[in-house]
Order: C-alpha cells, then sequence, then structure tokens
C-alpha cells in the first residue's frame, strides 16, 4: 500500500465514493472508508441505486413495510433511496462540520425522466431536499438545456446542488453561468451565499469511450496515436475555463458576499479499456479545489499504486487543446461526440431508474400481505 490517497487530498483533490448501498452503510463499510481511505463524499445515481436494491441486501424489511401501506412503486424507490442518502449523510456529517461545509456530502438525483422539464425539475429538487432533511445533501440535476435553468431557479431558493452529466466545454461554462446566475438571485433574496455549495460533475472516460471507437474506424498510425488523449485534455481544458470563470469580475463580486466556488468534479473515473492504466483518470487529472469521485475500483486501486505527483494539469492546457485539434482534423466532431454523450447519458439513467421501477415493484407484489 501507498499513500497515494492521502497525497491525492493534500493536493486538493477531494476523494468522493462513486457507489452506495444500505449493505455497505449497515457493515460499517462507508465509515471504514472514511477513516482509513480519505474519502469525505460519496455520489448515486439512478444505476447505483438500481444494482444496490436489486441486488436485495438489506432492503426487505423496509419493502415488506411499504408494501404493507400499498404505496406507489414510485413512493417507494424515493423512501428507500433517500433512507440511504440520509444515513450516510449522517456518517459523513463530521467531515460536513470539519470542512466547514465543502465536503461530507451525500448527492442523490432527481428523477432522470425530467431532464427535459425545467419545472418538474426544480419542483423534484425541492421535494428531494425536503425529503432527505440533511444539510449535507447535494441534489444531482443533469446539465440539459432545461436543466440550466432549473439549476439557477434551484441553488436561488439555496439547495445545494451537484451538475451531472456535462461532457462539452461549451455545457460547462453555461453550467458555470448558471451557478451564477442562481447566487446573484439568492443574494437577492437576502439568502446566506456561505451555506450554498456546488459541484460540476464534468464525465471523462466516456469521452474516450466514443472518441477512441472512431479512432480506431479510421485506424492510421496517427488516429492510434490519440488513443487515450481526449477525456484527460478535454477534463484540463474545462479546469481551465473554471479558472477563468472563478477569477472574472463577476465572481469577485459573489466572493466579497462570502459565496462557495462550484468546484469541478471528475466523474466517470474508472478506467474503461484495459489497455489503460487503471488510475489513469485520477493521476492526470490532480489540481486544486477539485472532486475526483471513484469506484471502489479505482478508489483501492490508487490506494495500491496511483501515482501522485503533484498538480498534472497545470501548465498542459495548449497541449490539450493540440490533442483536441488533431483529432477534430481527423474528420471527429467534438461537437457531435458531446451531443451524443449528453443524450446517451440521460437515456442509460433513464433506463436503469425503469429497471429500478420494475425490480421494486416485483418486490412489493412478492412481498405484499395476504388480504384478510
Amino acid at each position: 500500500m501507498t499513500d497515494a490517497l492521502k497525497r491525492l487530498s493534500e493536493e486538493g483533490v477531494a476523494i468522493w465514493l462513486d457507489d452506495l448501498s444500505r449493505k455497505r452503510i449497515t457493515s460499517g463499510n462507508l465509515a471504514e472508508l472514511i477513516d482509513q481511505q480519505h474519502v469525505v463524499g460519496v455520489t448515486t445515481n439512478p444505476t447505483i441505486f438500481q444494482k444496490a436494491i436489486s441486488s436485495g441486501d438489506g432492503y426487505e424489511q423496509q419493502l415488506a413495510d411499504l408494501a404493507a401501506r400499498k404505496v406507489t412503486v414510485e413512493e417507494a424507490v424515493r423512501m428507500i433511496t433517500t433512507a440511504d442518502v440520509r444515513d450516510a449523510a449522517d456518517i459523513l456529517r463530521p467531515v460536513f462540520d470539519a470542512t466547514q461545509g465543502q465536503d461530507g456530502r451525500v448527492s442523490i438525483e432527481v428523477d432522470p425522466r425530467l431532464a427535459h422539464n425545467t419545472r418538474a425539475t426544480v419542483a423534484e429538487a425541492k421535494q428531494l431536499a425536503w425529503l432527505v432533511d440533511r444539510p449535507n445533501t447535494l441534489i444531482k440535476i443533469p446539465a440539459t438545456k432545461a436543466g440550466l435553468p432549473a439549476i439557477t431557479e434551484t441553488i436561488a431558493n439555496g439547495i445545494s446542488v451537484n451538475v451531472t452529466l456535462i461532457f462539452s466545454l461549451e455545457r460547462y461554462r453555461e453550467v458555470m453561468d448558471a451557478y451564477m446566475t442562481g447566487l446573484e438571485r439568492a443574494k437577492e433574496r437576502g439568502l446566506d451565499l456561505s451555506k450554498i455549495h456546488s459541484v460540476a460533475s464534468f464525465f471523462v472516460s466516456r469521452v474516450d469511450t466514443e472518441i477512441d471507437k472512431r479512432l480506431d474506424s479510421i485506424g492510421t498510425p496517427e488516429a492510434k496515436g490519440l488513443r487515450g488523449k481526449a477525456a484527460i485534455a478535454n477534463a484540463r481544458l474545462a479546469y481551465e475555463a473554471y479558472e477563468e470563470v472563478f477569477g472574472s469580475d463577476r465572481w469577485l463580486a459573489l466572493d466579497k458576499a462570502q459565496a462557495n466556488k462550484q468546484r469541478p468534479l471528475w466523474a466517470s473515473t474508472g478506467v474503461k479499456d484495459p489497455a489503460y492504466k487503471d488510475t489513469m483518470y485520477v493521476d492526470e487529472l490532480v489540481a486544486p479545489n477539485t472532486v475526483n469521485t471513484m469506484p471502489e475500483a479505482t478508489l483501492l486501486a490508487v490506494e495500491d499504486h496511483g501515482e501522485i505527483r503533484g498538480n498534472t494539469i497545470a501548465g498542459t492546457y495548449e497541449q490539450a487543446r493540440g490533442e483536441l485539434e488533431a483529432i477534430e482534423k481527423l474528420g471527429i466532431s467534438y461537437d457531435d461526440v458531446v451531443q451524443l454523450l449528453e443524450e446517451e447519458g440521460v437515456d442509460k439513467f433513464e433506463s436503469s431508474w425503469n429497471d429500478l421501477l420494475k425490480s421494486t415493484e416485483a418486490e412489493l407484489q412478492r412481498l405484499a400481505p395476504s388480504e384478510g
């Protein structure tokens, strides 16, 4: 074992776990990861909950109680998922208090079927914040076109947000603008800006998966030489945009009102291609005031053999731009790739949510008490 996770933390990267289940909570595993692996936050998504609940571990009694009450499947899913998030938030509360609210947070996502409905997304964000009822919750809202005004309104209501499914640099700038607009409105409403936090989840590995596939179909030595370059280049340029926006005069006015910067969060950091080092999306994206949310396998791989060698983003912007330009010159459209990934991301989460509803409904029927 190395001290790679400790060094990563010392470089200003908050280590969050991209997973949650009731078994992880009740077994003491989450508390152990916080204590020993420097984990200071948790992210969830519909796919994570679908896997956790369909595995069955620890959910039977609550499902039986919900079945006895004859609740709808949607209500059952929300009761189960918010219970897990509430319990995880309680375990992380000491971290939240020690970091003045920056870390120690647990994310829960709005119903992905609402991704293109602004008003319903805002209503769901309010409902989730009320249901979980913990100050160290982040409500996840996807960075779709309809999601942007929902982010602004949710922040303006004083609810902290994790903006998810960001793939493009242009959309990321729109997300930062939506956050600052929300803070400006919250300030007008007299809210305490120091209590409002946000992260912007910029997805990494999926960019390589899609672009590598297109490079492989071109098949030239030049194309092969660009494999595995796009995702890191894209994320590094996102950090450049972050530095620019949060160094602007507009931000300085909010900073004076005790507002918190919206940290970039590197999501989808598990490596999909076995040809790449399994810690690549951690080792190469080290910079201050960032978050890296990792599946447990990636977390343990970093602990075992991660190479944390200081800030690996500073000074890379020209190289990153050059790599994306070289890919574009081969006929691979960046705009086409990121649009496709956003659409696929929403579809995948919606599909996982529907699977979760189906498996939960089957369990409610199985556990329903006989009449009489």
